[in-house]
């Protein structure tokens, strides 16, 4: 433990105080919460005297004494609601000394305590609980941060990055903003599980730890397994067990997965992530885009009553149709060159042309990704469907019925960011694996993304996998969009950080 400061002494000394009166600063017992802030300040009608038996807790966030009474404004998980607290109603004995001890010298702000009483309304019209009984249930050892207030508005709370996702305990108590947004993220996963559930499809669990790292292209997190001394790699997704799913007989599947991926932090990387993925059979990537904008609209209203999203400055319109555009016909609109026909000679010279750096270890696939993501991405604002791609850039999907060299695929940006990735899955298993081949020849030149060969995955798709649909979303992305948020931090409760003591202290 570090040295303690001044202000963590004096509440080292506070809780002594506390047990030598014979209080235990940190009780066993229940205390049985029969009210909430945000429903008394709603429904408390004066001429109904109603709520005169409230029984709550909640942490001290003002504390202010005035002889022989106590105003407290104590926060619960719904808000915030001002104590009333009289000497004489707190101790209607002759004994006041836990009135003059506790209440006025033992109490800090950042303490919970459960409290007894009635609700009232103060002379200055704020809605009030008279404190007929208080217990202290938890003594805060560290003070919180300053608190500023103004009008009822708080701010300059906690405002530095680095600490909000270091002590996001700290940052959800004093920021309230932040606990909103987390809700409304447990609202998007909700509204997605309704979407799926209601049309009867399933959702399953694949394991997380994996011998062969397949199902995208991304550096995996290694470890090793001891009794079976083996390595074993956290997943990078989880598509190709769902897909062994849909040949086992089930029509629809999906999950919500923790996916883990080696790479930098960023603005919208982090490496764990929440991925959704949703299988279903007989059905297309066509039919995928029009499932992906039901599913879309559905969470725009059902977390923000509307399907218009405030994205920064932007209002991104989630409502029924998207617009749809191919991979080429963008790079086109965008860059005035048509890369559809070149080779990957010409697509080096092309990035060179455009001012794109590219790796000697890049193929065709990659090198008409580069000059998507540097030259098109931040333009599709609206929801755009990009359809299209080059077989190289996608192993795993169905051939194009129609367009030679492509393959029937799309992603949705939003926002200028990829938000989602769908196939008509590949479910010829001689083709598949010519694909993987095609993977391990791009490792060899270097590329730490490529896929491994998956034999197993191989000999299930020859029992056969029906037509089928897949779909991946990015939840941490969606959901800083539905919040509003520019950094994916802010919708990970604990975001990945540096090592604490490899940062200067605030």
């Amino acid at each position: 433990m570090s040295e303690l400061n001044e202000y963590q002494l004096q509440r080292r000394h506070k809780l002594e105080k506390l047990r030598n009166l014979g209080i235990d600063p940190y009780p066993a017992e229940m205390w049985d919460v029969n009210a909430y802030s945000a429903d008394i300040l709603k429904n408390y009608n004066p001429e109904e005297n109603n709520f005169q038996e409230v029984t709550m807790a909640g942490r001290i966030m003002s504390l202010q004494p005035k002889g022989k009474v106590c105003f407290m404004k104590i926060k619960d998980d719904q808000g915030r609601l001002q104590l009333y607290i009289s000497r004489d109603m707190l101790c209607p004995d002759e004994d006041k000394s836990f009135f003059d001890n506790v209440v006025l010298h033992l109490l800090d702000i950042g303490d919970i305590i459960g409290v007894k009483g009635e609700i009232f309304v103060t002379r200055t019209g704020e809605t009030t609980l008279k404190v007929k009984e208080l217990k202290v249930l938890s003594k805060a050892l560290n003070p919180l941060p300053v608190v500023k207030e103004k009008d009822g508005e708080i701010f300059d709370a906690f405002t530095d990055p680095e600490l909000r996702f270091r002590m996001r305990y700290v940052d959800l108590i004093v920021n309230p903003h932040v606990k909103e947004t987390f809700i409304k993220r447990t609202k998007v996963v909700q509204s997605l599980r309704n979407t799926f559930n209601n049309n009867g499809y399933l959702e399953v669990e694949t394991p997380v730890l994996q011998a062969i790292h397949g199902g995208a292209a991304a550096r995996p997190f290694m470890t090793h397994h001891n009794a079976l001394d083996m390595p074993l790699f956290l997943r990078i997704a989880n598509e190709l067990y769902l897909k062994r799913l849909i040949v086992g007989g089930f029509d629809g599947v999906y999950e919500f997965s923790k996916n883990f991926r080696n790479e930098g932090i960023d603005r919208t990387h982090n490496p764990e992530f929440t991925g959704l993925e949703i299988y279903v059979a007989y059905k297309d990537y066509n039919w995928m885009m029009d499932y992906t904008e039901i599913m879309l609209e559905n969470v725009a209203n059902d977390v923000n009553g509307s399907t218009d999203v405030k994205v920064g400055d932007t209002i991104i319109n989630f409502a029924r149709p998207y617009k749809r555009l191919t991979m080429f016909d963008a790079i086109r609109e965008h860059t005035g060159f048509d890369v559809s026909a070149m080779d990957e000679e010409q697509l080096r010279a092309t990035c060179k042309t455009l001012g794109i750096h590219v790796e000697n270890s890049m193929g065709k696939g990659k090198l008409v990704d580069e000059i998507f993501s540097e030259k098109c991405e931040k333009h599709c604002i609206q929801p755009t469907f990009i359809t299209d791609y080059p077989i190289e850039m996608s192993p795993l999907t169905k051939k194009h019925r129609s367009k030679e060299g492509l393959v029937e695929r799309f992603e949705l940006y939003i926002n200028g960011k990829e938000i989602a990735n769908a196939y008509s899955e590949l479910n010829d298993p001689i083709d598949q694996r010519e694909r993987f081949e095609e993977q391990i020849t791009l490792a060899g030149r270097g590329d730490d993304e490529a896929m491994p060969l998956d034999e197993d995955f191989l000999r299930a798709l020859e029992y056969g996998m029906p037509p089928t649909a897949g779909l991946g979303v990015g939840i941490d992305r969606l959901c800083m969009l539905i919040t509003n948020q520019a950094s994916i931090q802010e919708v990970l409760f604990f975001p990945q950080m540096r090592p604490e003591a490899a940062q200067s202290k605030a």
